[in-house]
């Protein structure tokens, strides 16, 4: 949306807000680790995402204000396309992201070795448990997958939907493609298939290279590589300021898929952790990490990135000092 004329204001909310603003993570924080996480982690995405959007645009308004004029300067594009044939292929694109990434189902019904009927919320998953939130207990348990026999969603509309999420994405994928091939020319279609391949060589290299890096020195959940998360939680405690920006750089740098930030925040609150550092991490991580810095580099530019990275990072520190104060 940047490329395409977006302010830069609103192109960095968006991003923040993106992964930070995660309905289900956002309620299993609150009942993983307590109402006034799930709170502060809620309030904190949002405010974070407009003050960050603000504050980015602020600091680049110089280079915005001389974009803005190239942009009234140069000519109307000539498109006798009506605009709702441009807006149903992009609600149609929309519309296939989020089905094709629909998430798993939180309520699990656990059949186990012994004949015993778990019903759980989900909370997560390593190579070898499953991490659940049982209805009358706090934190997460971890229920080995051998001593599983059956594991399946709780019925529900959603449950329904992801378990047809492929046929859905695929019918919309159809209708989109029969779209394009009745309303736009060959030229057209040549063009979209130049300008995809061109964001992939562009985003790809730098994606992977960044997971790979992130792997090699703070590895996944439930595998320790070159950087112990001992250290990480030595480095953490209590609520000093040191403790809340390690936690921030730490979450900066780690890679977080859905909802393995909340088992690899309670081990570490478990190894002394600080309540405020505990957030703090929960605000810059899901938000960056080595990847998404190294592909934002290549799209922003390395002042852009680091000016985002550093007000993500102290953004982070402050509200985790604040909360620790509040909650200690």
């Amino acid at each position: 949306i940047y490329k395409r004329g977006a302010g830069l204001g609103p192109a960095i909310a968006f991003l923040y807000s993106g992964p930070a603003i995660n309905i289900l993570a956002i309620i299993l924080t609150g009942r993983i680790l307590g109402l006034q996480f799930g709170l502060a982690r809620a309030i904190g995405a949002v405010v974070f995402a407009v003050v960050i959007g603000l504050a980015m645009q602020f600091l680049f308004r110089k280079e915005e204000a001389e974009k803005r004029a190239a942009a009234i300067a140069a000519p109307a594009p000539e498109d006798g396309r009506p605009i709702w044939k441009t807006a149903i292929p992009i609600a149609l694109m929309i519309l296939f992201l989020v089905f094709v990434n629909w998430g798993k189902p939180g309520s699990l019904s656990i059949e186990t070795m012994s004949g015993e009927t778990i019903v759980a919320t989900r909370a997560g998953e390593t190579a070898d448990d499953v991490l659940v939130v049982l209805p009358d207990a706090e934190g997460i348990t971890t229920i080995a997958k051998a001593d599983i026999e059956t594991m399946k969603y709780a019925p529900s509309l959603y449950t329904t939907i992801y378990g047809a999420r492929f046929f859905i994405a695929g019918a919309l994928l159809l209708i989109l493609v029969a779209l394009m091939i009745r309303w736009y020319s060959k030229d057209e279609a040549v063009e979209w298939g130049a300008s995809t391949w061109s964001y992939a060589k562009l985003i790809l290299p730098y994606l992977f290279g960044g997971v790979l890096i992130a792997g090699f020195l703070l590895g996944r959940p439930g595998h320790t590589a070159l950087i112990p998360p001992e250290w990480i939680a030595n480095a953490v405690g209590g609520n000093s300021w040191a403790s809340n920006f390690v936690a921030s750089f730490a979450g900066a740098l780690m890679y977080f898929a859905t909802l393995t930030e909340l088992p690899i925040l309670q081990g570490l609150r478990g190894s002394g952790m600080g309540d405020g550092p505990a957030l703090a991490l929960l605000l810059a991580g899901p938000a960056l990490s080595l990847p998404n810095m190294l592909v934002i580099r290549k799209i922003l530019g390395t002042k852009k990135t680091l000016a985002y990275v550093l007000l993500v990072v102290i953004a982070a520190t402050l509200t985790g000092k604040l909360f620790g104060v509040l909650v200690g």
